[in-house]
């Protein structure tokens, strides 16, 4: 993938979890109260429909609210999901940009509300809705 297929201010995803390696490359986004994580869609994306996988969508929105709450707070502290809620109301296929859009809502010193959109090229598929635990950073 030529890195002209990858929107302007994405860069490489700035941290790796065993549950995404096999889904890179990931890129990400961050403003000020937000991460957004994005990927070109491929085969390792799919389900036996050739169609994008729900479970797909859910793990990248649960990562991108939990990292805005997480840019929201300065990295000051770590979350963990309470719940998380998903709606999907599209489809995307192999080659599309997707882009979970996470935005942090309301942070405070034991609760984060999020929400996010998952849009392939520009278009809302899905959007979520978590809510994060403050937990204490380790060491």
């Amino acid at each position: 993938m030529a890195s002209s297929d990858i929107p302007a201010g994405f860069e490489p995803h700035f941290r790796k979890a065993p549950l995404t390696d096999p889904w890179e490359p990931l890129y990400s986004r961050k403003t000020d109260k937000a991460v957004i994580i994005g990927l070109r869609l491929a085969t390792p994306h799919t389900n036996a429909r050739g169609l994008i996988h729900g479970g797909l969508i859910a793990a990248l929105a649960d990562a991108a609210m939990g990292y805005s709450c997480a840019q929201a707070t300065g990295w000051t502290t770590s979350f963990v999901t309470i719940s998380l809620s998903v709606d999907y109301v599209g489809s995307a296929e192999i080659g599309q940009w997707l882009a979970i859009e996470g935005e942090a809502i309301k942070t405070g010193s034991t609760i984060c509300f999020a929400q996010c959109l998952a849009k392939a090229d520009d278009a809302v598929i899905a959007r979520a809705s978590g809510t994060f635990r403050v937990v204490p950073k380790k060491g």
